[in-house]
């Protein structure tokens, strides 16, 4: 994946769960094949910030309005497991991803359209939530 795992929150933030709003239980096992095909977005950010794409086993990742991308192709090792390779950087505003890294993702949890995605790359993991928008 790109940047969004750079810039991922390293610590999660709870959530207040609403008065009289029923949660839906999380899905059990994961439905891990929703990461495959579609657009998605980041809980803690604006779809103008950023937003993610998946088709066809490549991930593309879009900033600054859809200016600015990362384009990785997605490996999948098993059904929750896979590797982001990073095949085109398009992103003036951050250099830290080059052609060429690889991300190790696993989606640790869904719940309806929501996936919890944990991502390592070098010593560095990261926890993030993806929001499937179509």
């Amino acid at each position: 994946m790109g940047i969004f795992q750079i810039h991922a929150q390293k610590k999660e933030t709870d959530t207040k769960k609403k008065e009289g709003v029923q949660q839906k239980p999380v899905d059990n096992p994961p439905k891990c094949s929703n990461i495959k095909e579609g657009t998605f977005l980041r809980s803690n950010y604006p779809k103008n910030l950023w937003y993610m794409t998946v088709k066809d086993n490549v991930q593309t990742e879009y900033y600054n309005d859809g200016k600015d991308f990362v384009k990785s192709t997605m490996v999948f090792i098993d059904d929750c497991n896979y590797k982001s390779i990073v095949i085109e950087n398009i992103n003036q505003q951050d250099n830290r991803i080059k052609v060429g890294d690889v991300f190790s993702n696993k989606i640790v949890a869904t719940q309806d359209r929501y996936l919890k995605v944990e991502n390592k790359i070098d010593n560095d993991q990261y926890h993030f939530i993806l929001i499937k928008v179509k």
